[in-house]
Formats: C-alpha cells, sequence, structure tokens
C-alpha cells in the first residue's frame, strides 16, 4: 500500500481524532487523567488499530489476532478509545470511565476489559511478557505479531533492557516495540530524571531494528508500521516516536505540568470545541 494514498490518511487522520475526542469525553468523566498523553498517543493507536493490527472486533480472544500490550498501563484512557473505535468496546462504556464495576478503569487490567492483553502500571514489565508471548506464538506456528506500547519513563527500567537483549538474542521478528518518547514523567522532563539519548544507537546496539519518527505525523506513522511489519529479517523492531502531549488542544500543549492533568469543568468541553473544529477545517480543505 502507498503509505501517501491521500483516502487512507484521510481515514486515519478523522480516526486519530475520533480517539482524541473519546478520550476528552472519558477524562470529563472524572475530572482529570493522563489526557496529555492519550492525545500525544492517538496517532499511533490510530494507525496501529485503523491500519496495522489483524483483530476481530467481536472476538478478542481470536488465536489469530496480533497482541497488543499496553505496558504503561496509565496509558489506558488513549487505549479504551482506541477499542471504542475499532469496535470492541461499544461508546456507551466511556461515560463509565474509572467508575465502580465498569470495564474501563483508570489503569489497564486485563481481567476487566475485552481487548487489554496485560495489566499494566508498574513500568517495564510489558516487554517481558512480550518475549514469552512472542516466544510462544513462534513455537505454534502462529503468525501473529506483537506490539507492545511502553513510555519513555520505562527506559529507566532494568528489565526493559534485559528484555531487549533477550528478545534480540531470540531473533523475535514477531515483535515490534512502540516507544512514546514525550520526555515527561511524573518526576519531571524523562531525560533529566535519566538520561537516555543517544536512544536510537542503544536499540541498535541491542540488535534491533530502529526507527524514529515523529509520532504526530501520520504519514510517518504509518510508513514506519509497514516498514516493521514488512522487514524480512529475524530481529526485533523498534519504533521511537516523538510526540508532544495535548497534542490538539493549545491550552493543554502547553501546560508545563502535563502529565496528569486537573482539568477546569468549562475546559472540556472548550478542548473538544478545539478538535471539532480543527477537525471541520481539514475536512473543509480541497
Amino acid at each position: 500500500m502507498n503509505e501517501h494514498d491521500p483516502q487512507r490518511l484521510d481515514a486515519l487522520a478523522c480516526c486519530a481524532y475520533r480517539i482524541r475526542r473519546y478520550a476528552l469525553r472519558m477524562g470529563e468523566v472524572q475530572g482529570q487523567g493522563y489526557i496529555g498523553q492519550a492525545l500525544g498517543w492517538a496517532d499511533v493507536l490510530a494507525v496501529a488499530y485503523g491500519h496495522a493490527l489483524t483483530f476481530r472486533p467481536a472476538e478478542p480472544d481470536w488465536a489469530g489476532r496480533d497482541r497488543f500490550l499496553l505496558s504503561h498501563g496509565h496509558y489506558a484512557i488513549a487505549f479504551y478509545a482506541a477499542l471504542i473505535e475499532a469496535g470492541i468496546i461499544p461508546e456507551s462504556e466511556l461515560e463509565t470511565y474509572g467508575s465502580d464495576d465498569s470495564r474501563l478503569p483508570m489503569s489497564g487490567m486485563a481481567t476487566y476489559t475485552p481487548g487489554m492483553e496485560i495489566s499494566g502500571g508498574s513500568l517495564g514489565q510489558g516487554l517481558p511478557i512480550a518475549v514469552g508471548m512472542a516466544l510462544a506464538l513462534r513455537q505454534q506456528g502462529n503468525p501473529a505479531f506483537v506490539y507492545n506500547s511502553m513510555s519513555d519513563g520505562e527506559l529507566d527500567e532494568g528489565s526493559t533492557w534485559e528484555a531487549a537483549l533477550g528478545t534480540a538474542h531470540h531473533r523475535l521478528g514477531n515483535l515490534i516495540c512502540l516507544v512514546d518518547i514525550n520526555n515527561q514523567q511524573a518526576d519531571g522532563p524523562s531525560n533529566k530524571v535519566m538520561g537516555f539519548e543517544p536512544l536510537a544507537d542503544k536499540w541498535a546496539a541491542f540488535g534491533w531494528h530502529v526507527q524514529r519518527v515523529d509520532g504526530n505525523d501520520l504519514p510517518a506513522v504509518l510508513q514506519a508500521f509497514d516498514a516493521a511489519r514488512q522487514l524480512q529479517e529475524a530481529r526485533p523492531r523498534v519504533i521511537l516516536f516523538d510526540t508532544l502531549m495535548g497534542r490538539g488542544v493549545p491550552f493543554l500543549e502547553q501546560r508545563e505540568k502535563n502529565h496528569f492533568i486537573r482539568v477546569d469543568p468549562p475546559e472540556w468541553q472548550k478542548a473538544i470545541e478545539i478538535l471539532d473544529q480543527s477537525q471541520q477545517n481539514e475536512e473543509a480543505l480541497p
């Protein structure tokens, strides 16, 4: 497929817009949340669920599905938005976000949510689990891919790098790691908490096929996913996505601390209106 096909890109842009909008609507239920990450990661999730992944919405446990592991469990609000967009979760459930007995808890839990492969939260656990899954699928002769979605904060964890070594050692060409480089942690800028550059060189030295792209540039994201899936070499693939937290809502983009955002009640509707207007402007273009 031509990654610059206008119709495909338009469809994915609409998908990303709806993911952002769903996330804001869920955030409004609680009045707070990891909205900055959801807005920044929406383009990656749009390409994942709108183009790259093989799955059956009505059968989230189908054996032939690609596995998508949400290692950064606090990104659950973004992931639920993607599951709604994919038809795995009904839109009506977003009003239950974070509530008692909801299938959409504030941190990702596999026992609650269809399509959630693992319970995230303790950072650095997703990639080690992905290694085991990828090995098992290969031994079963199952051609499915395993995607591990993680944050730059997980680069602080030794378990991440142990798993990176193991993945390359076992030449797991069915594993694709997606890293959100938004340079923000609870304690401040990620590169100040623990310097991680030159990041691409590090992953390459560990034996991975590496791409680094703007995670809010849909054509670049689409091309990176396709290149990772189509690579013929028997080695793991990592895509490093530089993203902007709060993407698409300028007053949230500009907040100095946006790891976990409290939003005043009138601001939720303002944020949605900004997204809607931006989408209308895009659709009006010739």
